[in-house]
C-alpha cells in the first residue's frame, strides 16, 4: 500500500519571481494577492492542496531582499527565512533565464540539507526550449536541488509535474488541516489583502509600499458583511494623492476591492474605506505588530 504523505512546502526566492501566482495555479483557485509590481507579499500564507494520497500545505512568503533596509523589510526578510526554515520542502522559485545576486542570496537562507526543488517559472517568455537547457544547468550547479522543474504559473504549464516532484519529497504520515480547509487565514485577514491588492495595482511609484491597510471592523450580518478599513499613508503628501480629486480614486480603489470582496466571500460586502496618515509605521515596531508584522 502506497504510504500517505504530507507537509509543507516553503515557497521561496527574491522578489517578483511569482510566488504568490504560483500558489494560485497550484490550489487551482486565487488565493494570493498578486500584481505587476515587487514585494506585493507581506505575510506569510498558507495554500493546502489535498492530492490522491496526499496533503500539500504551500507556504507563500515574501520575497528576500537586499534593498530597502527599513524596519518592516527586515521584518519580511524574517518571514521569508521562516518559510524556509521550517518547511519539510523548499520550492525555490525564479524566473528563467535570470539568476543573479539577489537570487543567490535568497537560495542562501535554505538551510542545508532540506530537499529543495528549483522551480524555474516564467517559461512562457522563453522562445525556445533549447535555449532553456543551458539555464538549467547554470541554475543545477549553484545548489545540490532534488529537482529542477521548468513551470509556467500564467499558463498552468508544467504545474502537474510539479506537483509529483513536490509530493514525492514530502515526509510519510497523516494530513496536517481537515479536507475541506483551505487556508488558515480568516475572512478579515483577505478583506485587508484585496484592498492592499487594489492600491498596489492602482498606485504609481513608491507610493504602494507606503501604504499599509488596517481593517477597523468586520462584521457580519446574515449574508451581508459590514467592513470598516482604513489606510496608512506615512506622509501628509501621500493622502491627496490616495484620495484623488473630490476623492476619486479612493472611490474607485474601495469599490473594485468590494466587488472582489463579494465574489470572495460569496456574499454582499459594504465596505467603507478612510485614510490616516501614521507618520514611519514602517519603522515603528510598535504600528508593525498591531499589522501582525512584528
Amino acid at each position: 500500500m502506497t504510504p500517505f504523505r504530507s507537509g509543507s512546502v516553503g515557497l521561496v526566492g527574491r522578489p517578483n519571481t511569482g510566488k504568490s501566482s504560483l500558489l494560485n495555479r497550484l490550489l487551482g483557485q486565487k488565493l494570493a494577492i498578486v500584481s505587476p509590481r515587487a514585494q506585493t507579499t507581506r505575510h506569510l500564507l498558507v495554500g493546502v492542496l489535498n492530492a490522491e494520497g496526499c496533503q500539500m500545505a504551500f507556504v507563500d512568503s515574501p520575497g528576500f531582499q537586499t534593498r530597502h533596509r527599513n524596519l518592516l523589510n527586515r521584518s519580511l526578510n524574517r518571514r521569508a527565512g521562516e518559510a524556509a526554515r521550517d518547511a519539510d520542502v523548499v520550492a525555490f522559485v525564479l524566473e528563467a533565464m535570470h539568476f543573479d545576486a539577489a537570487d543567490r542570496a535568497a537560495l542562501g537562507r535554505v538551510p542545508a540539507g532540506r530537499p529543495t526543488v528549483a522551480v524555474i517559472n516564467k517559461v512562457d517568455r522563453v522562445r525556445t526550449a533549447s535555449s532553456l537547457l543551458p539555464f538549467i544547468a547554470r541554475v543545477a550547479r549553484e545548489h545540490a536541488f532534488a529537482a529542477i522543474v521548468p513551470v509556467s504559473a500564467t499558463t498552468g504549464r508544467n504545474i502537474g509535474e510539479l506537483l509529483r516532484v513536490l509530493g514525492g519529497l514530502l515526509p510519510e504520515g497523516q494530513a496536517l488541516y481537515p479536507a475541506d480547509q483551505v487556508t488558515d487565514r480568516d475572512e478579515r485577514f483577505f478583506a485587508a489583502e484585496l484592498l492592499r491588492e487594489k492600491l498596489f495595482r492602482t498606485l504609481t511609484d513608491e507610493l504602494p509600499y507606503s501604504c499599509e491597510v488596517m481593517i477597523d471592523s468586520f462584521r457580519e450580518e446574515g449574508c451581508l458583511r459590514r467592513i470598516d478599513a482604513t489606510v496608512w499613508v506615512e506622509r501628509e503628501a501621500h493622502k491627496p494623492i490616495l484620495l484623488g480629486r473630490g476623492g476619486e480614486s479612493l472611490k474607485r480603489i474601495a469599490t473594485e476591492a468590494r466587488k472582489d470582496m463579494e465574489r470572495t466571500f460569496g456574499g454582499k460586502v459594504f465596505l467603507q474605506v478612510w485614510v490616516k496618515v501614521k507618520r514611519g509605521w514602517s519603522e515603528d515596531e510598535r504600528a508593525l505588530r498591531q499589522l501582525g508584522y512584528a
